[in-house]
């Protein structure tokens, strides 16, 4: 299993460890379960990779591609929402101030990381079916629905099944953000907000290997 996977999938592999040790350490040391819902939470940021890691190698528009890249948008928030488990951190004595920042900053990292890959993979494959002045508005397109998922789920509290056992409630909620914008400021500033900085890493990243070039 292990030999299959990527280099970069091997240092992602790796890095999600570092967190979850850290987190193991930290619960068998002082028996608090502050950060124990890392585990379950860098599982669902892992899923939309497993979409994308097949969506990939789809060449053509058929049933089982567009119930992929279904999957992975359901999904795909739940990467970048590790980042907003933020919120968690604070001086928790006797537990050092900078271990519980490398569980949460590293949480984030691990977030952000299969966020950005997962959306490449799935770059791939709309690049070989989208026009090329088209690509980066459904990119952008992209991560302000994932900009909603995320404040849908940390101020809300839905969660992507949620789609299928609680669909009359999403769609409640949904229509009243546009309907009534000025009574959700609030998930206006944070969708909007969220989305231009998804966007402005995600496209940096991408410009990283140009960098790279230039410098060898």
């Amino acid at each position: 299993m292990i030999r299959k996977l990527s280099e970069l999938e091997k240092m992602i592999l790796l890095s999600t460890a570092f967190t979850l040790i850290l987190v193991t350490l930290r619960y068998a040391i002082t028996k608090e379960n502050v950060y124990l819902f890392y585990p379950w939470n860098l599982l669902l940021a892992i899923v939309p990779s497993l979409f994308s890691r097949q969506l990939k190698k789809q060449k053509h528009i058929t049933i089982g591609s567009l119930l992929l890249l279904g999957g992975w948008l359901l999904f795909f928030p739940n990467a970048p929402y590790i980042v907003t488990d933020l919120f968690h951190f604070q001086q928790r004595p006797p537990v050092p101030y900078w271990c519980d920042l490398l569980i949460v900053t590293s949480g984030a990292w691990n977030g952000l990381a299969l966020c950005f890959i997962s959306l490449m993979q799935t770059e791939r494959y709309l690049s070989r079916h989208l026009p090329a002045k088209f690509r980066t508005p459904v990119i952008i397109s992209l991560l302000v629905l994932c900009s909603y998922g995320i404040y849908l789920g940390r101020y809300l509290r839905f969660n992507s099944w949620d789609i299928f056992t609680r669909p009359i409630s999403i769609m409640h909620v949904t229509i009243s953000h546009f309907i009534q914008p000025w009574q959700h400021q609030q998930f206006w500033a944070f969708t909007l907000s969220f989305a231009v900085l998804l966007s402005l890493m995600y496209f940096t990243i991408k410009k990283l290997p140009g960098l790279l070039k230039t410098t060898v």
